[in-house]
């Protein structure tokens, strides 16, 4: 027999699982509470028993999001530059493969708790600086771990309205990740 809390746990994990479906097919303006349910199969009512409001539900989305990319930066081995360039290179792929998930991330947390998402993307910059503060001094360490996810995000909002693509730029995403590891690596901005 599963318990009531086994019970709820299993609809929150069907309503965080549809809405991350939804966003990947149609963006935030596709996240309904309504669409949600009924993606997730459960009553009209169901999703407004664990989210106040859609921003609340796209909050959680994009926590679950930092959770798993700060799990791939702990999971990375190899040469502090290879993990470096693995953990830009993540990121990255967020972008590419979900880019509204992406957007999510990088947003402004709303909702009735964004402390949840704080915390999340806090755990994900302090497993990227980490490695950063294997190639770089520790006076230097903030600054350049927000240059460096910065730049990515920079990069990233480029080849998705497909400057690198259409404009003079002529590089790609992949050869300025490189790049900045290069930087980063090789110029061993150590004082």
């Amino acid at each position: 027999m599963v318990s009531r809390a086994e019970s709820a746990a299993a609809t929150r994990r069907a309503l965080l699982d549809a809405a991350a479906e939804l966003l990947d097919e149609g963006g935030p303006e596709a996240v309904t509470l309504r669409n949600v349910g009924a993606r997730a199969g459960v009553s009209r009512g169901a999703p407004y028993g664990h989210f106040a409001d859609k921003e609340s539900l796209l909050v959680a989305v994009a926590a679950e999001d930092w959770e798993r990319f700060g799990d791939e930066i702990a999971a990375l081995r190899g040469t502090p530059s290879g993990r470096l360039r693995g953990a830009l290179t993540a990121l990255v792929s967020i972008g590419r493969r979900h880019p509204h998930h992406y957007r999510q991330m990088f947003g402004p947390p709303g909702g009735d708790d964004p402390a949840t998402m704080i915390r999340a993307s806090c755990r994900a910059q302090d497993e990227f600086l980490a490695i950063a503060s294997e190639l770089v001094d520790e006076q230097d360490l903030h600054r350049y771990g927000a240059l460096l996810l910065t730049g990515v995000s920079g990069i990233i909002s480029a080849e998705l309205s497909g400057h690198f693509s259409t404009g003079n730029w002529r590089t790609s995403a992949d050869e300025l990740v490189d790049t900045l590891v290069t930087i980063i690596a090789d110029g061993r901005p150590r004082t």
